[in-house]
């Protein structure tokens, strides 16, 4: 269990800044779109590119996306006008204070037919469909018994929670409410993603755990003390252990619960990544003999199965509580309309759940475009696949991607062209199955929905002729 212990007194700042609303981040996602196909050779930015292309630091550039933290509005003035957009007071709003402005400023409401929602005013919750949903949001659907199991598994001194999901499956809202709960409790948390780390981190191992080290002390509040406990002549490994066990874990009483998001960054570097997962593992088997390393808690969050070769006594991911987010359930989709005040029939949410087989991301931008009278559910579900759908720039970005890799794009098409599950190469079963592409069973892949089905088997075919 988490017992609280006074820290250091901080100055609490009180939040300033602002945040994108939902149109300021259309409006951008289209117009980085258009660069990255006139600009790009039609393939989708990195982080780095961004920060390259904005002058903003790749950590601010999250910020920014994740529409969470306030960032100032001369940031935002910066990313627009980076790609020819101005900035007006529709782009931007306070962190949780979206308004309804934001439904009817384009002047793109479509009022062909009668749309299925009770007339209530919107909660500002409705207009969050990029991210994180928020902790104080009504439209997080929990999912028995994964939030439980994960709220008594972090209190246990050393566990291990091992998230896998596909992209926007809901992972990052699900840590998120596993650290709150660690908070409430009394435990220091850490939350980090590897996409904050460049790409020459990755080149190699003693780079990445020294960036790793200082980014988790950065997280606690303490300063860069590795000149103090690095020695080349212990090596990386363990003078990051050293760096952890001496000087991070040392300074608090407290138990300290780090969550790491988008893991699979490291799969594409085979060597850096065992080596790695081999520490976390080492760490977690020191939680059961030294009190030390009970205060450590590792929650570790990726999209797809490991596809690279890890020594099974070495690995993470054969130990601790896994977790598997899987699709909606029609009773959940059910629910989160009620949430968004729609009134949908059980036909009705069946319908949709065909086209979208639950994907929470696709439910999510269909129920926001219905609350906001934008579209009705005939007409969404008539277009969701054509170039004037609701899902069209999500469903062009998935096709950059594969188009940066052909051998994924053909290997995607055939599961396309059968009706049947498709044996894949492993590499590629995992890589489609991340970005939400496909359901495995196995390495045997079918489309995920047929939202994708009937999009990308007209869409690759014309590509290929």
């Amino acid at each position: 269990m988490c017992f609280t212990v006074s820290k250091p007194s901080r100055k609490i700042k009180r939040q300033r800044g602002v945040v994108l609303s939902t149109l300021g981040w259309q409006t951008l996602q289209g117009a980085q779109t258009r660069a990255e196909q006139t600009a790009n050779s039609k393939k989708p930015f990195s982080l780095e590119d961004l920060s390259e292309i904005t002058g903003l630091s790749p950590h601010t550039l999250i910020k920014v996306r994740r529409r969470e933290a306030p960032v100032d509005r001369q940031t935002l003035e910066i990313y627009f006008k980076s790609f020819d957009l101005p900035l007006t007071p529709e782009d931007y709003c306070k962190p949780n204070q979206l308004t309804t402005v934001e439904s009817v400023s384009r002047g793109d409401v479509e009022h062909t037919e009668e749309p299925s929602a009770i007339e209530t005013k919107p909660d500002p919750d409705f207009f969050q469909i990029e991210g994180q949903v928020a902790l104080n949001s009504g439209l997080y659907i929990d999912r028995p018994p994964i939030e439980t199991d994960c709220y008594q598994a972090i209190l246990q001194a050393g566990t291990l929670i091992r998230i896998k999901a596909p992209r926007r499956m809901g992972k990052t809202s699900l840590m998120a409410r596993i650290l709150n709960h660690a908070t409430q409790a009394g435990c220091q948390t850490v939350f980090l993603s590897l996409q904050l780390a460049d790409q020459e981190i990755f080149q190699e191992l003693s780079k990445f755990l020294q960036w790793f080290s200082v980014n988790v002390g950065r997280e606690l509040g303490l300063a860069n003390e590795l000149t103090n406990y690095w020695d080349d002549m212990f090596g990386s490994k363990m003078s990051c252990k050293i760096y952890f066990e001496q000087y991070l874990l040392a300074q608090t009483s407290q138990p300290i619960v780090l969550a790491l998001d988008d893991v699979d960054r490291l799969f594409s570097y085979p060597e850096l990544a065992d080596e790695f997962f081999g520490l976390l593992r080492t760490w977690h088997e020191e939680a059961k003999n030294r009190e030390i390393w009970k205060k450590l808690r590792l929650i570790v969050a990726h999209s797809t199965d490991i596809y690279i070769p890890l020594n099974v006594n070495k690995s993470p991911f054969n130990v601790g509580l896994p977790i598997e987010l899987r699709p909606f359930t029609i009773e959940q989709v059910l629910d989160l309309t009620r949430r968004y005040g729609l009134a949908l029939t059980r036909v009705e949410a069946e319908q949709l759940m065909i086209t979208t087989n639950g994907y929470p991301y696709l439910v999510q931008l269909a129920l926001y475009y219905l609350r906001t009278n934008r579209t009705t559910l005939k007409t969404l579900l008539k277009t969701a696949a054509t170039p004037t759908g609701v899902y069209r720039d999500h469903l062009n970005r998935q096709f950059l991607l594969l188009e940066r890799e052909p051998d994924l794009a053909a290997a995607f098409q055939e599961t396309l062209k059968s009706s049947t599950p498709v044996p894949l190469a492993i590499s590629f079963a995992f890589k489609l199955e991340s970005m939400g592409l496909v359901k495995l069973q196995g390495n045997e892949a079918t489309p995920h929905c047929s939202l994708y089905n009937q999009y990308f088997r007209e869409r690759l075919s014309m590509a290929e002729s």
